[in-house]
């Protein structure tokens, strides 16, 4: 189970914005590259912000995920697919998702280890996605801890780190482990999915 299987609804509800965007010019390219540049801009900002602006992590990953919907809509929907694209919208995403992560690691107790461990995890999950189209399956985005779950997870922590509430490495450290996990069930859906 994954926060994923919303998108569906999630599209529906922006579907009319997006049409006025196309009607406006925007294209996906601009939306996906606008996205990176702030989650790349918020993210050394909060290297060292104080640690109440941890509050606008939550409030950018809900503008985010919607961005990513756009994006994908606009490019599906409106003829704007291309190769550049595909570059674009999975690159810029691990780089967002970089860039978002790595302030945790100048907040206590939380380590460089344990953030560098979930950045390379989160990065080798979605690369393992990307291969499964090799194979011959779909683009895989199985759970438990994909994209938006890691979205979801990160803005919790977020509001914990700007509450100053009481938080253990060991949280990282297991949003590591699952990210792993979904690594192996990507994996394993891909393989499936290419043997029938």
């Amino acid at each position: 189970m994954s926060i994923y299987t919303l998108k569906t609804r999630f599209q529906a509800f922006l579907r009319p914005l997006v049409r006025r965007l196309q009607a406006l010019g925007v294209t996906a390219n601009q939306v996906t590259v606008f996205a990176c540049l702030v989650s790349i801009a918020l993210g050394a900002f909060l290297v060292s912000a104080p640690r109440q602006w941890f509050a606008l992590v939550p409030l950018w990953m809900f503008v985010r995920m919607g961005l990513n919907a756009v994006d994908g809509m606009l490019a599906r929907e409106f003829g704007q697919k291309s190769h550049l694209g595909a570059y674009l919208n999975e690159l810029t995403d691990v780089v967002s998702d970089a860039a978002l992560y790595l302030p945790f690691a100048f907040v206590a107790p939380f380590t460089w280890w344990s953030v560098s461990a979930v950045i390379f995890a989160a990065s080798l999950s979605e690369m393992t996605g990307v291969v499964a189209v090799m194979t011959g399956a779909a683009r895989r985005y199985d759970g438990p801890m994909g994209k938006s779950d890691r979205a979801f997870v990160f803005s919790l922590l977020a509001i914990a780190v700007a509450l100053r509430w009481p938080l253990h490495d060991a949280i990282l450290w297991g949003i590591a482990a699952l990210v792993a996990v979904t690594i192996v069930n990507r994996i394993r859906g891909g393989l499936r999915e290419s043997s029938v």
